[in-house]
């Protein structure tokens, strides 16, 4: 029987790396986002927060949810969007029957988080499990030619002879992607049995980086020996959600920047084990 699969968000950087590993292990996966490339692919047109029919999900054997836009900054907005669209693709997907709904949150997201984004995964999650999807939560997400966080710090390494270090003391966990993908497969898969508890997963490596020190991994990676120039986090900060409020368009987002020096102080890794979740160490550049 064809194994098929709707992944949300897949034109980003996890939900493509999720859509990949789908597509190479025999799946016939489904793109849900904003600009699907047909006909080349299979896509789906997707809007986070418009209304979703089950009868677009019937027949699929899992759902990956990815999604998430980041272009809202009013937490009204940001709940609007995110955290009811999430509501309206997770329902769906129950409705629809299908057996398997994976939602990919965020180590972001635990209790008293200061940011927005965190707040909102919070959320989400919990509709999250109402729906008896499975949760996990990834750290730092990395591997070749990686995108998000890790690799803006890869390409400013390669780039520059200086590069900012805001901070530096915070902690960070560590995802390669195909660990991360290869336990979603063997989840959707049925491979891995029942969860006690319906746990939330935080997927990393347990051993934790200081910013700095990855900066330094990085470097030495890739023979660079660049000046860092420490900044101020609050300067910066206020200079992001200056140039927001003025309508400028910016890579980074100040609710980022939030999340980044928040980092959650003690995340649960205890859960992994009975799941089989097992992530690699990090080690840059040889990641592949």
């Amino acid at each position: 029987m064809t194994k098929a699969c709707a992944i949300t968000g897949s034109s980003g950087y996890v939900g493509g790396c999720v859509k990949r590993y789908f597509d190479a292990r025999g799946w016939e996966t489904y793109g849900l986002t904003r600009r699907p490339q047909q006909p080349s692919t299979r896509g789906i047109r997707f809007q986070l927060g418009d209304e979703v029919s089950p009868q677009l999900l019937s027949g699929l054997t899992a759902l990956v949810h990815c999604a998430y836009d980041f272009k809202p900054l009013r937490w009204d907005h940001i709940r609007t969007v995110n955290v009811e669209g999430s509501r309206r693709v997770l329902q769906a997907a129950r409705a629809a029957g299908i057996p398997k709904i994976v939602v990919i949150s965020s180590v972001s997201a635990f209790e008293g988080c200061r940011s927005l984004y965190g707040r909102a995964k919070l959320e989400i999650e919990a509709i999250a499990r109402e729906c008896g999807a499975l949760v996990i939560r990834p750290g730092l997400v990395y591997g070749p030619d990686a995108g998000g966080m890790f690799g803006t710090l890869v390409e400013q390494v390669r780039r520059s002879s200086f590069i900012p270090v805001i901070g530096g003391s915070q902690i960070l966990f560590l995802l390669h992607h195909e660990d991360l993908c290869a336990f979603v497969e063997r989840y959707a898969n049925d491979e891995i049995g029942p969860l006690e508890g319906s746990p939330i997963l935080t997927a990393a490596h347990d051993r934790p980086w200081r910013f700095r020190e990855l900066l330094l991994q990085i470097c030495r990676g890739l023979h660079k020996a660049p000046t860092f120039i420490p900044l101020p986090w609050r300067f910066v900060w206020l200079g992001l959600k200056s140039a927001e409020c003025c309508g400028l368009p910016l890579s980074v987002r100040s609710d980022s920047l939030i999340s980044l020096m928040n980092p959650n102080p003690s995340p649960d890794f205890s859960p992994n084990a009975n799941a089989g979740l097992v992530c690699r160490p990090f080690n840059f550049p040889a990641h592949a």
